[in-house]
Order: C-alpha cells, then structure tokens, then sequence
C-alpha cells in the first residue's frame, strides 16, 4: 500500500477535499482507504445504542456488523494513543492510502491552506510537506503549489508523492 498526507490547520478545508478526491481517485478504479485523526473527545457512537451500553458496562472491544458494513471500537481506557503506524496496520490492503491530519507525523504530506483561515503555513517547519494546495501562491521557496479548485491536479500529485509503507 502507499500513503499521502493532507496537513493544514482546522477549517482549511481538508475533509472539504477529500469529498472531492476520491471519487477523482476511485473513478480511475485506484482503491481508497482514509485514516483520519480526531479530537480527543470524538465518539461515533450514541447513548441508548446497544453498542454504548456495552461499552459504557466495561466491554473492551465492541464490534457493530450488518449486512452493510462493520466498525469496531476499541476503548483505550488510560493506554496511550496508537501510533500512526499500528493504525495503518489495522487497514485492509488498497492502493492508496489518504491520512487526514495526524499533521506532526513524518510521512509525505499535501499541505491544505486557505488565506481566509488566518493560520500560517505549515511547510516551512515540515519537509515531509511536498506540495502545497491552496486558494492563494504560497511564498517563495514553498513546495509546489496546487490551486485548490484543481481536483484532479491534487490527484495527480497524491499519486505522484505518494509512498509505500
């Protein structure tokens, strides 16, 4: 499998994007997998669901199947966050695999940047940035620069950056 980055501060616009690459990646008939970092509190599942109770009881694991699709939530209890890498583990064989955030971790990365946002770039602290995607030119020196609206030129360079793990 291979794997590229999407890096940028909240609300720069990176799930945004993806929306819009994948079905630009899929359509090629490139098989797609996300890992995508969360907050803190994050949680997919809701009180009165059978699969809370069961968690909130104490169970480590629950695992929520159908005939459509499967999750399973493993509850950390006070153990440290996995590292990037045994996540990516945990991951069916694809193609291509795209992470969203996880923006301090070395792998390559796309940085997402949107002027309007206020933040700063990130590139100039990270090498593992190696193109940058946004709705403005970066400064001089940045990695190379990628319109925002251009899906599939960001494709392109996904695929292009992209590396095996």
């Amino acid at each position: 499998m291979r794997l590229i980055g999407l890096a940028g501060w909240s609300g720069a616009g990176k799930t945004t994007l993806l929306q819009r690459v994948i079905p630009c990646l899929t359509g090629q008939g490139i098989s797609v997998s996300t890992l995508k970092h969360a907050h803190h509190g994050f949680d997919l599942d809701q009180p009165g669901k059978d699969s809370h109770t069961h968690r909130e009881a104490g169970a480590h694991q629950v695992l929520v199947a159908s005939a459509r699709r499967w999750a399973l939530m493993t509850e950390l209890r006070g153990a440290p966050e996995p590292p990037l890498a045994e996540l990516l583990r945990r991951l069916d064989p694809v193609d291509l695999v795209i992470i969203e955030g996880f923006k301090r971790d070395a792998h390559p990365k796309i940085e997402v940047h949107r002027a309007g946002n206020g933040k700063p770039w990130l590139h100039p602290e990270d090498p593992r940035i190696l193109a940058v995607a946004s709705d403005v030119a970066p400064p001089a020196g940045a990695p190379p620069h990628l319109r925002l609206d251009d899906i599939e030129a960001i494709a392109r360079a996904m695929l292009r950056h992209a590396e095996r793990f």
